[in-house]
């Protein structure tokens, strides 16, 4: 294409921009004198911003919201290298290890019943006045019946690891920061402690001051001072133990050209922990794979005799697992290990479990009692995947950026995509755009221009918005652009993209999901254990089967256990049954109807969890006048104020709860339920408030909730006139009996805003 074609092209275009006299109208900005000369293309921009703003914040607060940072976490920063806690585990072996929740440890102060992991995360050490952004690679030492626990900690202020510790007096189920144990001028991480001759050493990583250095306490757990340095190298995640007359020291050191990040191994050999240390003859060990574990992941430890070695796989990611090897041959001149089964259980809960992506740090030690206590540190995301999420959200919005300029040239709001007579004047060298205006450059810029614009115009051509055609075109247009504004919000807003439990009182706990359902609901029961197994504090999944043939838990997607409990009378009282199987003190009795996030979930059992003496749910009512009369959520908002929620979606303290549901005085209210075949969830109220002149109701406000009974026609409560006029007779009669309900209850006065 010539000179004289680009001249002629220009005439078809030059009505979509001001042509520039010169460079420097690039630099004079007048975004009044665009809006006078081209109102239909600057609406049409307005319009489409306002439009899928809208859409954006409407996402952001049905879905988004529910991956953002909670409330317990305050003074963690995404950090594009994890959010890393630390979890314990139990077990009789090293390759038998359970973690604390299946041990049913409990801590009645913060209503941890079990405590669950993680125990330590970087809202620990920030609560306690040391901003955090991860807490990772933990080890333990153990001095009598306390536990004391160090750490990487990553300072919010610095950006780089300090040493942390913290004790535990109750074998690992609640843990105090102590605060840092060492800081330095350089990282630090990998904080290898032991006792040796008395005294107690630190050998933590600190590769970036290009030496291995050996800490000794001199007034511990706190203060350490150098006793000397061990090898003059940049060693990564150094582990030492004794074995067969020696002492081993094995790390990885990557300074070396052609050396793979996380693919090397080396040993030294010494005949004390103080050096002086000699290389291994087979040197390096390892090289190459960093899948196979060659980088340290922990203590090495002996059982039943046998030497093992811990080690992370690094292969998809960074630390993505610990593998364990035992260790068939070590000398001077010899290595040989083998790859052994770890056994412990991966979760299938993926992000929402603190250490459902990633855990590459495990430190197993034996108790005096012949049993073994081991720390885990884990990750909820990948590595850069913080970044990752920034640049894959700009990337949405430029797609929708080009989607509206598309949208915008098939209706005619724009006549040209890119303007092929800017800054055609050539200017000095000296000039602030001087590159653009160079003649060879600028001819190759309006060349592409005007080829791109008429592409554009061949399509406009092409889907003529007056056809049916082009209509369809457009409205496919519109639906990819509300796909990209989604997508857009939910990487760059979206946090991890985790829903993640509440702490309370520095811990987490979990909880049994009991939903009670028959044959007729069967497809409606397995969307519902798909979706909520994979919150975070669900221990496991009770299915109340009342009618028909039970089905087997396999058929279900779940990620946690699901037990199956066949009931021989079909009757709504089997949902409060006394059941001795349960093995955590809260219930969230749960329609399988209903369907919420599991942030929401998570919420009502952080509330419940501050107030275990009460029914804490998600639906309202309000029960007054004379006689009483049941009446909508709706009716409780205009009155501002409830005092029942319905069980069909609460938390309570089983053991209370079911005791008193089953005791003889409310034997007259179970038979009325079962007459009715209704208002089990009213008489729990009722009796909740016949045995307490305290508040024995919350409310929790959930984003959104979806009744998919609607869909079906095995609802039980399909008739609505009739389902609230059986309801209203069970009012009745039961305030007969126990009284009136408790006092109103308004709406919003609770402090963290979830009952408005």
């Amino acid at each position: 294409m010539g000179e004289k074609d680009l001249k002629a092209s220009d005439s078809r275009v030059l009505e979509c921009f001001p042509a520039a006299p010169g460079c420097r109208s690039l630099w004079r900005w007048n975004p009044f004198r665009l809006l006078l000369r081209f109102p239909t293309a600057v609406s049409f921009l307005l319009v489409s911003i306002l439009a899928f703003g809208l859409l954006g914040i409407a996402y952001f607060s049905l879905v988004v919201s529910s991956f953002l940072p909670n409330p317990s976490a305050i003074g963690c920063r995404p950090d594009s290298e994890g959010s890393w806690s630390i979890g314990i585990y139990y077990g009789k072996s090293p390759f038998s290890l359970s973690p604390i929740e299946l041990e049913n440890r409990s801590n009645g102060n913060s209503s941890a019943w079990p405590v669950a992991n993680p125990v330590l995360t970087c809202a620990s050490a920030s609560n306690a006045g040391y901003p955090s952004n991860f807490v990772a690679d933990p080890f333990l030492y153990i001095q009598g019946n306390t536990l004391y626990l160090f750490f990487e900690t990553k300072s919010t202020s610095t950006m780089q690891g300090d040493i942390g510790v913290a004790r535990s007096v109750d074998q690992g189920a609640t843990w105090e920061f102590l605060g840092i144990a060492l800081d330095e001028k350089w990282h630090l991480s990998y904080p290898f402690v032991f006792s040796y001759d008395h005294q107690i050493y630190l050998m933590p990583e600190g590769s970036k001051n290009g030496e291995l250095r050996l800490y000794r306490a001199t007034r511990f757990p706190l203060e350490w001072r150098l006793e000397k340095v061990l090898i003059r190298k940049p060693l990564v995640d150094a582990s030492l133990f004794q074995y067969e007359g020696y002492y081993w020291l094995l790390a990885s050191d990557f300074s070396q050209s052609g050396t793979e990040k996380n693919g090397e191994l080396k040993i030294w050999y010494s005949g004390s922990p103080l050096g002086p240390w000699k290389q291994h003859r087979r040197n390096p060990i390892y090289r190459g794979d960093r899948s196979l574990g060659t980088r340290n992941g922990g203590r090495p430890f002996i059982y039943e005799g046998s030497l093992y070695r811990l080690a992370q796989d690094g292969s998809g990611t960074y630390g993505q697992r610990i593998r364990a090897y035992k260790v068939e041959n070590l000398s001077k001149e010899e290595f040989w290990e083998v790859p052994v089964k770890l056994g412990i259980e991966e979760s299938k809960k993926g992000r929402n479990a603190w250490n459902g992506i990633r855990y590459h740090h495990l430190d197993a030690q034996q108790l005096p009692s012949g049993d073994w206590i081991a720390v885990m540190d884990g990750d909820r995301v990948p590595s850069g995947h913080t970044a990752w999420r920034f640049l894959l959200g700009c990337t949405f919005v430029l797609l929708l950026f080009l989607q509206v300029m598309l949208m915008g040239f098939l209706v005619g709001s724009i006549n040209c995509i890119v303007p092929p007579s800017c800054c055609m004047a050539v200017s000095r060298r000296n000039e602030p755009c001087w590159f653009w205006t160079r003649p060879q450059f600028n001819l190759k810029v309006r060349k592409h221009s005007s080829v791109m614009n008429r592409y554009g115009s061949s399509i406009r051509g092409r889907a003529n918005i007056k056809t049916c055609c082009g209509k369809l075109v457009l409205c496919l247009l519109a639906f990819v652009g509300g796909i990209l504004v989604c997508m857009a919000v939910h990487f760059l807003f979206g946090g991890n993209g985790a829903e993640d439990a509440y702490m309370y009182q520095g811990q987490y706990s979990q909880f049994t999901m009991l939903t009670m359902t028959y044959e007729a609901r069967l497809w409606n029961l397995k969307l519902y254990i798909k979706h909520y197994s994979r919150c975070a504090s669900v221990r496991e999944i009770v299915i109340v089967w009342n009618k028909g043939n039970p089905p087997i838990p396999d058929e279900f997607d779940s990620a946690v256990p699901v037990r199956i409990r066949v009931e021989e009378l079909n009757s709504l009282n089997n949902r409060f049954k006394v059941d001795p199987l349960i093995r955590t003190r809260a219930v969230l009795e749960l329609d399988d109807d209903i369907m919420m996030t599991c942030n929401d979930i998570e919420k009502g059992f952080r509330v419940w969890r501050e107030h275990p003496d009460r029914i804490v749910g998600f639906y309202p009512r309000l029960v007054d006048g004379g006689p009483l009369k049941y009446r909508n959520e709706k009716y409780a908002r205009e009155k501002n104020g409830y005092n029942v929620i319905l069980t069909g979606a609460a938390f309570m303290d089983s053991e209370y709860a079911f005791k008193k549901y089953w005791s003889e005085e409310a034997r007259e209210g179970r038979d009325f339920v079962d007459k009715s075949f209704n208002c089990e969830d009213l008489l729990l109220n009722f009796l909740y408030a016949n045995a307490s002149s305290k508040r024995t109701v919350e409310y929790v406000h959930p984003a959104w909730a979806i009744d998919t009974s609607k869909l079906s026609t095995a609802a039980i409560s399909r008739n609505t006139q009739m389902h609230y006029k059986i309801r209203t007779n069970c009012l009745s009669k039961f305030s007969k009996i126990y009284g009136l309900p408790q006092q109103k209850w308004e709406f919003g006065i609770n402090r963290n805003g979830w009952d408005v």
